[in-house]
């Protein structure tokens, strides 16, 4: 096979690509987007199985069936709850993909130059292409498979970090080694001297060195950053693992890896600032890992947490006209976005006007909650952005707050020392009367503790977020 198939493929599955990035921007669109990615994929996948250079047929077949296998197992295994984890998961097998390609890239480059002229003319595919580069040519694909080699690394262990602190296997508190951001800087001069040096030498020792040093900054950024925050360092490492991608795509000489990686790193670069600002954190900060505490003793909170029961909830609803639902991680955790549906339907039959509040970094997943909603077939026209419904909590007779902490939590506005300190929130504790679903009086994931919850038109509704709707559905004719 020639390689103008390839590259017509390779055009073909760019373009479905470019439409499943654009199709995911809308609900109503995102199903059918997902088939676009899917489809691109699949072509991507044969042309490059039957392009020039092909080779190793069984070993590529069992490979991909293998991988094809697990993946299925995985993805039917997983609850929308592990979502984020395993997205950080998938992001840290991209990582190490750039890195045994860039360093396969290294040792084939090697092979090459360490033969004749005449054995140079026999070679096909990608020893081919690297037996036809000049001099200058050599030293850019030095550059390129080192830069997809540095990305990959800081995208593989920052990646796992990031699992283990959204899986609860590691702390979600922001930590850093004695030294802080000094040792992150000494580990980037290390790898800029090791550029230079691999380009003068070719060497694999600088190679192995930076690819240490990318390692351990992929770690020390990563475990820097706390865990109200890891919406944020999900949506960068899906952008650090676009760019890695892109940079062995230039390495290979593969110009999907190229457009594809590329479309990812940026769209994931532009997902990363959207969210920093609706946390009104600084993007250069979220990169070099330098956010997550707080800067001084956060405010005491004054008042208890009073209770409320499920006939107290439903004797409110039922004399209320407006009510705000806002969901978060809690309402996954007990999965209970079916029961939130059923008292929506409910609420609207008796002519109640009911919309839901999402936050952006809402869960931990950018997208988490319009995900759940949408499975439990809440009507899109009702789910409503912070900017779109925060004016609207003043005239709210009842808003309902389902597992949500920091992004509800007043400390925001009123608490300069607060970890959170300047994150737009949503303002639910303007409505009339405010009502939490909560597990008990633990601060959440993050750690910090939500006003919100001490104020007088607060109530707390205490148990598992499932068990508490399913007694509240009973009460609402």
């Amino acid at each position: 096979m020639d390689f103008g198939f390839t590259t017509a493929a390779y055009v073909v599955a760019a373009v479905l690509m470019i439409l499943s990035l654009g199709g995911l921007s809308g609900q109503e669109s995102a199903k059918r987007a997902v088939w676009y990615g899917i489809v691109g994929m699949a072509l991507a996948v044969v042309a490059t199985l039957v392009g020039p250079g092909a080779g190793l047929w069984i070993v590529s077949l069992i490979l991909i069936g293998c991988g094809g296998i697990i993946g299925y197992l995985l993805a039917s295994k997983v609850e929308m709850t592990q979502m984020p984890e395993l997205v950080a998961g998938m992001h840290a097998l991209v990582g190490l993909a750039a890195v045994f390609v860039g360093l396969n890239a290294h040792i084939e480059l090697g092979h090459v130059q360490a033969m004749d002229a005449e054995a140079k003319h026999a070679l096909d595919g990608f020893a081919a292409l690297l037996a036809k580069k000049s001099g200058v040519e050599i030293g850019i694909l030095r550059v390129e498979l080192f830069l997809g080699v540095f990305i990959g690394a800081v995208t593989f262990t920052g990646s796992w970090v990031a699992y283990g602190k959204l899986a609860g296997k590691l702390s979600s508190k922001a930590f850093k080694l004695p030294g802080g951001h000094g040792l992150n800087i000494a580990a980037a001069a290390i790898s800029v001297i090791a550029l230079f040096w691999y380009c003068n030498t070719g060497g694999f020792l600088p190679l192995a060195v930076m690819t240490l040093a990318a390692l351990f900054i992929g770690f020390h950024l990563i475990m820097g950053i706390g865990g109200a925050d890891m919406p944020v360092v999900v949506s960068m490492l899906n952008s650090y693992s676009g760019w890695a991608a892109a940079a062995i795509g230039f390495s290979l000489g593969n110009d999907l890896l190229i457009v594809v990686g590329a479309l990812v790193g940026s769209s994931g670069a532009i997902l990363s600032y959207i969210m920093c600002k609706a946390m009104n954190r600084s993007f250069i900060s979220v990169i070099l890992g330098g956010f997550g505490g707080s800067t001084g003793p956060a405010m005491e909170v004054e008042g208890e947490q009073i209770a409320i029961d499920s006939d107290g909830v439903a004797t409110a609803l039922n004399e209320a006209d407006s009510v705000v639902i806002i969901p978060g991680y809690g309402m996954a955790v007990a999965q209970a976005q079916q029961n939130v549906a059923e008292l929506t339907r409910r609420l609207r039959a008796k002519g109640k006007e009911v919309r839901f509040a999402i936050h952006p970094v809402a869960g931990r997943l950018p997208g988490h909650m319009n995900v759940l909603l949408a499975e439990a077939k809440v009507p899109y026209d009702i789910v409503m952005e912070m900017d779109e419904i925060n004016d609207d909590f003043p005239e709210t007779d009842v808003a309902i707050v389902i597992g949500s902490n920091d992004i509800v939590n007043p400390a925001a506005q009123e608490d300069p020392n607060s970890p959170i300190a300047g994150m737009p929130v949503l303002e639910c504790w303007k409505a009339k009367q405010v009502f939490v679903s909560k597990r008990g009086q633990g601060t959440g994931y993050s750690g910090i503790e939500n006003p919100l919850f001490y104020k007088e038109n607060t109530r707390m509704f205490y148990g598992d977020a499932k068990a508490s709707l399913d007694t509240l559905l009973k009460l609402i004719d």
